[in-house]
């Protein structure tokens, strides 16, 4: 479970009391936040650490390593290939986030696109994806879903294939451990995707959150995520002397924060300063009993500043003063594609009916002698295009 541990803020100030006398000081209380973390032996699948690995929460971008994950099916099985057009339809554009600066009826290829996805974090491009692999978007979520259930991905739920938020939304750090160690090493030939430090569409470039895959040696990879209900999260593998970890962090304050920690937990792994647990991944369990912590009062509203310079005392790593576990920054692939045009059928939204009487009776007064003809009234013409 998650542990909470109070910062306290003195305010000192000079009071005006009814007689002039000295106020005493008010103090504050801001909750710091010890979030999940994971660490595990790659190769063994053996916990070296594990830090309310079980908790649910949201996954943000992190997500998109399953929309990978079927998109690499589906290569497999033959469904698509690395040259299939991948276009941007009105319902990929209709993300709340889309900031790769594409449009409607933009293509590319299949190929391009997961680079789009897993490097520059794309949502639109992630939809678009979906879309081209399983018909429909829903359709897609279906498959992440029942591949999660295939792999024991129990506190995991997914509603969309890019992570935005959805209080549907779920997985655990252990569930994204168990995801991240299946995509990587059933899918080496895509290894250079999650290597790769930046993507370029159409000259607009994307730059990976991970500071990972430049600022710590023997990165292999694979995602962040942030929305602000989530705070920052990572699935990160690197190697050294040939012993490969992963390593899972989940709301982290800042880029800073889960970078350094996530470098500190590789350091003390590679070190063999983390005691395995004697506990494999898969017998990991997850707390179904709990809601996912919502991070956003803590990450996105005007009680930010005072719980990030709580956590900045938590984890100081990396800020002035303090010793870091990241290195200089250094050159890593980077990827680049140009888009082409394909028109797309113009969205027209389909009014609704408007409900039509049972019977309309004619009313021209009918002579003596005859009778009332009801006529039934004409169906409204199906829409069409």
């Amino acid at each position: 479970m998650l542990r909470f541990a109070a910062i306290t803020t003195l305010l000192v100030g000079l009071l005006s009391g009814p007689i002039g006398g000295i106020g005493a000081g008010v103090a504050q209380e801001h909750q710091t936040l010890t979030t999940p973390s994971l660490v595990v032996d790659l190769d063994t699948g053996v916990v070296l650490h594990a830090e309310a690995a079980g908790d649910p929460w949201y996954p943000a971008s992190t997500a998109k390593l399953m929309t990978a994950l079927v998109a690499f099916q589906a290569l497999e099985r033959g469904d698509v290939d690395l040259s299939t057009p991948v276009i941007l339809s009105h319902n990929a554009m209709d993300q709340s986030a889309a900031y790769a600066g594409l449009k409607v009826g933009n293509a590319m290829t299949l190929e391009d696109a997961l680079y789009a996805v897993l490097v520059g974090s794309a949502n639109e491009v992630a939809v678009a994806l979906a879309e081209t692999v399983a018909g429909t978007e829903a359709a897609f979520v279906d498959l992440m879903n029942a591949e999660a259930v295939r792999l024991g991905m129990t506190a995991t739920h997914f509603t969309n294939p890019n992570g935005l938020f959805d209080r549907k939304q779920t997985v655990s750090a252990r569930d994204l451990a168990v995801l991240g160690r299946h995509l990587f090493q059933e899918h080496p030939q895509y290894h250079k995707m999650f290597q790769t430090a930046a993507v370029t569409i159409d000259d607009k470039e994307l730059i990976s959150y991970n500071e990972l895959i430049t600022r710590y040696p023997g990165t292999l990879g694979l995602k962040t995520g942030f929305v602000c209900s989530a705070g920052r999260n990572i699935v990160a593998i690197a190697e050294r002397d040939g012993k490969r970890l992963l390593a899972v962090v989940l709301g982290a304050t800042t880029g800073r924060e889960r970078a350094e920690r996530t470098a500190k937990l590789f350091d003390e792994g590679f070190a063999g300063n983390l005691a395995a647990e004697g506990t494999s991944l898969v017998e990991l369990p997850n707390v179904l009993e709990t809601k996912p912590e919502d991070m956003r009062m803590r990450l996105c509203s005007n009680e930010t500043a005072a719980y990030e310079a709580g956590q900045n005392r938590r984890y100081p790593m990396g800020l002035v003063g303090a010793p870091s576990y990241l290195k200089d920054p250094v050159s890593a692939p980077t990827h680049s594609f140009q888009t082409w045009f394909v028109p797309q059928p113009e969205f027209v939204p389909v009014p609704s009916a408007k409900p039509v009487q049972a019977v309309e009776l004619i009313v021209t007064p009918p002579a003596s002698g005859s009778t009332v003809e009801i006529v039934p009234p004409r169906k409204p013409p199906l829409p069409r295009g």
